[in-house]
């Protein structure tokens, strides 16, 4: 201990509240030195270097899904911008233009901070957060309409949202929520459409302002608990935006004050997490906020994570705002036609002004009616007839049977060559249907991304009797003459280009036994092995399923094998990648997931057993969020309750049962093998024949 006496007992008393505070000088020493962006940037060139030569493989802060549920839920905010972004086609270098910028970006910060509060949190009580700007010589923050009005235009370098701190009218850097760079090369980050990676001095300038704000933070940890190692910064310029994000643990970091750079760097290097979203266009030609659109979305999901540090949770959840989702949908669905009858009995064909609780929307004036043929949607019948194209080939298949997983429809069909044998047919939704988006993006994981997990597994030669086996992916082919204008287009029939899937063998699904009263305790053990099984065989290769539940899991009856056996079907949420993000379902998905959003090593093992809890008579509850979802679960677990029910089934599964309860919400890894040897094991003592083989 520095400066310490060697009688300890004396001392040890009064040590820890002086080391704290001595820490916190230096800390506060650190980050008065830590002011140069570009020195600290130079000390990232290598860093940056590698990046380039790995193709810059950053995370991204978003997963698409979360993105669609936040848009859902803003359908019901109302944002407003008061100052136009200056367009960019009619920028200069002029101090008028970038002053104008400046406060229409600010503009447009108050009014995404302001519409998040009143959606999420609470109309009736004003905002307690601001926005302000950066002045570079004092690192301190002013309004911008003061800061130009004194001459401060030229330093001013960023823009903050920030907790309203009435004794601190210049702002301290741990009161800020995320901070904004208004950088004009942005927009080459965008090439012919294609996005690229920040430059090192864009990137590096907001790894530099993100990090003096967790250093801030750090300082003050003890006064303002609930903030995270984790800070957003905003790339903008007039036309595009993007996010990164910065997290770490500071406690690894190193406060040498002689050598603030290097540390800084280092830290950056070895224990930061960057993630980087997508540029996209905020603004349009205009200069007006593009709302709904992907850029501004991704800004706006920032300062709503920002803001949940500071104001904590929203009394409106995302989920409960998006589950209107489908009225507002439909309620837009009769307001439109409601216009079409409108045109119809208007010899102007004018539509009439609808009164509304929100502001109207422009009226148009059309010179002669229009009447638009709705697209047919495409729909199969038993009976119906298939034709299915590849790369190399065409086959025709014959509609056995309509079934569903208790979402969206699949198909048990043959090929009308061989009609004995039975496969599962999955099709996707058509190029063009473009709403419901939500439906449609179930679809794609049905087909497109099963498709693509099924090819990965193809390639690490995964091959189990208890996965489902790939048949075929291709086109559906329309009857008659098809009109598409090449070889990747598509005519407007509404089977051209639609996408299928078809796997084996097929079954009938937990769920339908359960339904039927035919999921017994024979059963629940036979589906555990053999479910582990699939997952091992998949474990291999790094793939988890992340979506087990009783519809993702089909009983196996045939000629060829004396006893039924489970497959482990639903592979479209599977995990191939850290990016990946499950399913999530308030019964069935691991603790892990629920609270990270992704999965451990234990998560699917886990998931099982509440499917087999749940199969074999377990209590049912009504769950409505993720935080009544995890209460429950550490509300039976640490009553035994899952335990106890399972021990009811069998001694094995109980241990399976106790074995996952270790495991819960780690890192640590599942030994699939020891459950498997045990459940053969058992399997064997009783009598009942099992096969070994994968």
């Amino acid at each position: 201990m520095e400066g310490g006496s060697t009688d300890q007992e004396s001392v040890v008393s009064g040590t820890r509240k002086s080391s704290i505070s001595s820490g916190g000088r230096v800390r506060e020493q650190f980050l008065h030195r830590f002011t140069d962006s570009q020195i600290f940037i130079a000390n990232l060139e290598d860093w940056f270097q590698t990046l380039s030569e790995n193709s810059f493989d950053f995370d991204v802060p978003f997963d698409l899904i979360s993105l669609q549920k936040f848009d859902y839920a803003l359908e019901s905010a109302s944002f407003q911008q008061l100052i136009r972004m200056p367009s960019a086609a009619y920028a200069s270098a002029s101090s008028t233009m970038e002053a104008t910028a400046f406060l229409a970006l600010e503009d447009f910060l108050h009014a995404s901070v302001k519409g998040l509060w009143d959606a999420f949190w609470d109309q009736d009580e004003p905002s307690p957060l601001t926005v302000a700007c950066l002045y570079d010589a004092n690192f301190k923050f002013y309004q911008a309409e003061k800061a130009i009005a004194n001459g401060k235009l030229g330093g001013l370098c960023a823009t903050a949202v920030m907790v309203n701190n009435p004794r601190h009218p210049h702002g301290k850097w741990h009161d800020i929520l995320e901070i904004t760079l208004l950088r004009p090369e942005i927009g080459s980050l965008t090439k012919e459409g294609e996005i690229t990676v920040p430059s090192l001095s864009i990137l590096g300038e907001a790894l530099f302002y993100g990090l003096r704000i967790l250093l801030s933070r750090s300082i003050r940890r003890s006064r303002n608990p609930s903030v995270l190692d984790s800070v957003f910064v905003i790339l903008t310029d007039c036309q595009y935006g993007g996010v990164v994000k910065i997290e770490g643990d500071l406690t690894k970091f190193d406060f040498d004050v002689n050598n603030v750079y290097q540390c800084a760097a280092e830290w950056i290097m070895n224990y930061s997490r960057v993630s980087v979203t997508p540029f996209d266009r905020i603004w349009n030609k205009l200069g007006n906020a593009n709302w709904g659109d992907i850029g501004a979305l991704q800004v706006l999901f920032a300062t709503y994570h920002s803001m949940m540090q500071y104001v904590g949770m929203p009394k409106n959840s995302i989920e409960d705002l998006a589950a209107d989702h489908s009225s507002r949908l439909q309620a837009r669905r009769i307001e439109r036609r409601l216009g079409e009858m409108d045109i119809g009995t208007n010899g102007n064909g004018l539509f009439k002004l609808q009164q509304r609780s929100v502001s109207p929307e422009i009226v148009e004036v059309q010179e002669e009616p229009v009447n638009i043929e709705p697209r047919k949607s495409v729909k199969l019948e038993v009976g119906s007839v298939l034709f299915v194209e590849d790369s190399n080939r065409q086959k025709s298949y014959q509609i056995i049977e309509v079934l569903s997983d208790g979402e969206m429809p699949y198909y048990i069909v043959s090929l009308t060559e061989e009609l004995g044998k039975s496969l599962f047919l999955y099709v996707g939704s058509h190029p063009s249907q473009l709403e419901p988006a939500w439906e449609d993006m179930k679809l794609w994981y049905q087909v497109q991304r099963q498709t693509k997990v099924f090819s990965v597994m193809k390639q690490n030669g995964l091959s189990s009797k208890y996965l489902p086996q790939f048949v075929m992916s291709g086109k559906i082919i329309h009857p008659g003459p098809c009109r598409k204008p090449g070889p990747s287009g598509n005519c407007d029939n509404p089977w051209c280009g639609t996408p299928v899937l078809i796997t084996s063998p097929v079954g009938k699904t937990v769920a339908d036994m359960i339904r039927l009263g035919q999921f017994g305790s024979d059963e629940a053990i036979r589906c555990c092995h053999d479910c582990l099984s699939a997952l091992s065989t998949a474990g291999t290769a790094g793939i988890r399923h992340g979506d087990i539940r009783p519809e993702n899991i089909i009983c196996v009856t045939s000629s060829t094998t004396q006893q039924p056996y489970f497959v482990l079907v639903g592979w479209g949420h599977a995990i191939l990648e850290e990016r990946d993000r499950p399913a999530m379902n308030l019964h069935f998905s691991s603790t892990y997931a629920l609270q990270e959003g992704k999965l451990c090593s234990a998560s699917d093992a886990e998931s099982l057993v509440y499917l087999l809890y749940f199969s074999s008579g377990g209590e049912l509850p009504e769950l409505d969020s993720v935080e009544g979802a995890l209460e429950w679960r550490d509300s039976f677990w640490s009553k035994r309750v899952i335990q106890q029910k399972l021990g009811d089934i069998s001694a094995v599964l109980k241990a399976f049962a106790d074995y996952v309860d270790s495991l819960c919400g780690t890192p640590y890894p599942m030994d699939y093998e020891i459950w498997l040897r045990r459940l053969k094991r058992h399997l064997n003592e009783n009598g009942k024949e099992i096969s070994t083989s994968s």
